[in-house]
């Protein structure tokens, strides 16, 4: 039995246990993240692919520095906003955190709702090209003198099954399919079926939290009437104010590039808002969509209904029940061959 939570045992780590705690925008993970931490003693290890960028706190949802003290929060703040920041650098630095915690014996809490950082570090990262930054740019001004469109387009003649999966609008995703295919000679998703994402580094607990629709949909609403209310427009004017602009993928991310429309006099605040609102809960949509075609994940609802300490609860019992399966798993089989255990025949 696993009891003591502040340590694992040296046989545990050589399990490489890792919890990653998942799910849509404003469904309650990181709060639910730092009560989880808490309890065992560790670190909150963020996947999450717009708080990776310096100066975007507000509009990312990102943690504050006092409740960082409280618990660390790691992979956050990795990059300035002009940076290019791709899943593979995420998975290098999540997998040196990781293993600082295992050095430690402390148990490495993954918890976010970027999708494909979650699949790559539990999964393996396929082995397409580095970024070309010629290239890149490139692209990057077909979309800008001919629209995304354009690309998008070219994107469905080139591989029309990641095109299936890209929204018309995520530039990036497409930008980078596009750049993969030229570098390579072969669609993206060509390489994600050859490589199938079956790596096995470590023994894996996915637990994901949903939240009827409607119940989201108000969290989504009321976090961001917060956002705008503690300084988002101001935030977003001076990340404009310092020459990040707008062409740039971390100032596309959701929030910003709605403020930053509307303060370049494109529509009014209450469109704004709006406009705001509708695509962070389509959004939301869409990280289920990936979440629900993910194996493995076991689901805990948060309803009105059930507490929030409820729901702590029942997510500290499945992961201690998790370590502690770890845990006999192991003592199993390192028994010497030929000895049974009491009551066998």
């Amino acid at each position: 039995m696993v009891r003591d939570m502040s340590h694992l045992s040296e046989s545990l780590c050589r399990r490489r246990p890792l919890v990653v705690l998942l799910g849509p925008t404003a469904v309650g993970k990181s709060r639910a993240a730092v009560r989880v931490a808490e309890r065992f003693h560790t670190e909150v290890l963020t996947a999450d692919s717009r708080q990776v960028y310096r100066g975007m706190d507000i509009g990312t949802d990102k943690p504050t520095v006092e409740e960082r003290r409280g618990v660390p929060h790691r992979l956050i703040d990795l990059a300035e906003p002009d940076e290019s920041f791709n899943t593979g650098r995420y998975r290098r630095a999540a997998i040196e955190e990781i293993d600082r915690l295992y050095a430690g014996r402390r148990l490495p809490l993954v918890a976010g709702g970027t999708g494909l950082y979650i699949r790559t570090l539990v999964r393996g990262l396929c082995a397409a090209p580095e970024s070309d930054p010629q290239l890149r740019a490139e692209l990057l001004r077909v979309s800008q003198e001919q629209g995304r469109e354009h690309l998008y387009a070219k994107l469905a003649e080139v591989d029309p099954v990641t095109a299936a999966r890209v929204h018309p609008n995520d530039e990036s995703k497409i930008i980078r399919a596009l750049e993969v295919q030229r570098l390579s000679g072969q669609p993206l998703s060509a390489l994600h079926h050859r490589h199938g994402f079956q790596e096995d580094p470590f023994s894996i607990c996915l637990i994901g939290l949903q939240r009827p629709t409607e119940d989201l949909y108000r969290g989504i609403e009321k976090r961001i009437d917060w956002q705008l209310d503690h300084g988002m427009v101001q935030e977003t004017r001076t990340l404009l104010g310092r020459g990040y602009g707008r062409e740039l993928g971390s100032m596309k991310g959701l929030g910003y590039r709605h403020v930053a429309a509307h303060l370049a006099g494109e529509y009014d605040e209450s469109e704004m808002v709006r406009l705001f609102k509708r695509d962070t809960r389509r959004f939301a949509k869409r990280q289920m969509t990936w979440f629900r075609s993910e194996p493995g994940i076991k689901w805990v609802s948060v309803t009105s209904e059930e507490s929030f300490e409820q729901t702590v609860r029942q997510i500290i019992s499945m992961i201690e029940a998790f370590l502690e399966s770890l845990d006999s798993d192991e003592q199993l089989h390192a028994r010497p061959a030929g000895i049974m255990g009491a009551g066998s025949v």
